[in-house]
């Protein structure tokens, strides 16, 4: 199964689970067993939920301990109530819960990559973006000055949203640096456009086409779009998230290629590479 499909199977499946575990444990009273099963599922949906809704937390921990041990605690309980009451489908639920949520901690939240293209001290790829013009772009154009590039996957993931907002929150500072953030995504245009607007800061919002510059660059995730979003409008292609930083003339300073997509550098990780390189920045 692909990850696309996993995410969208699983968060459905956690649902149910919680659904169906809040029913039978107002029906039977039995808060031991099905407070177990709810544990296993519940506290990750608020999660998700919360960050989904506010968009307001970029990052998160790579692994969620709180949350496992909360799981696991949960398994523990709803097995004790298989024990006491011969209660089976309660410890199959919690498992099933549980494992479901260490597939996606583990396997799904994680990234095998290190794109060969991205080599501090290189230059920097050619490629061609698009801007909220529609008019076309290079990044050799873009390379005139210290450019921050952040491949962000699209509008619709609400880490790379509150990132985005992080970012434009300092953004006085980058001016002080006289630098460029350059915000690429390969979700449809409208969106990219639409995002600029919402921001109106001087940043530069690029859509890369048919993602062509993160396949350039080695960073593109093919069937990376949770199932379901292609009908919002989204490609199932997309880019790792990704962080560049160039100096004029387009060398590459830094690079950060997480392998988590939850786990994103802050604003001021950014602020002091340019801090550390800035006369390379200045003068290439």
């Amino acid at each position: 199964m692909s990850k696309s499909l996993y995410v969208s199977f699983y968060m459905m499946l956690a649902m149910a689970i919680t659904v169906f575990a809040g029913i039978e444990l107002r029906a039977t009273q039995d808060y031991l067993t099905w407070g177990g099963v709810l544990l296993t599922t519940a506290p990750f949906l608020l999660v998700i939920s919360y960050v989904m809704a506010f968009r307001n937390i970029a990052r998160t921990s790579a692994r969620f301990p709180t949350l496992i041990v909360m799981g696991l605690i949960g398994v523990i309980f709803a097995t004790r109530g298989y024990v006491l009451n011969a209660n089976t489908i309660a410890p199959v639920l919690a498992g099933i819960g549980f494992v479901g949520f260490l597939i996606y901690d583990y396997w799904y939240s994680s990234f095998d990559r290190g794109s060969d293209q991205l080599q501090v001290g290189q230059a920097l790829p050619k490629f061609e973006l698009t801007d909220t013009a529609g008019n076309t772009v290079t990044s050799a154009s873009l390379s005139d000055k210290p450019t921050v590039w952040i491949f962000y996957r699209g509008n619709w993931c609400p880490l790379c949203m509150a990132q985005i907002k992080e970012v434009a929150a300092q953004y006085r500072q980058f001016e002080e640096f006289g630098v460029r953030v350059a915000l690429v995504s390969p979700q449809p245009h409208k969106f990219t456009a639409g995002l600029a607007k919402k921001f109106d800061v001087a940043f530069d919002f690029l859509t890369d086409e048919d993602n062509r510059a993160a396949r350039t660059l080695g960073i593109a995730s093919p069937n990376g779009i949770p199932a379901g979003m292609q009908m919002l409008g989204y490609d199932s292609e997309t880019v790792l998230p990704t962080v560049i930083i160039t100096d004029t003339g387009g060398r590459i300073l830094w690079v950060h290629e997480t392998d988590n997509y939850r786990v994103r550098p802050e604003p001021e990780t950014y602020l002091a590479v340019l801090r550390d390189n800035r006369f390379l920045g200045s003068t290439g």
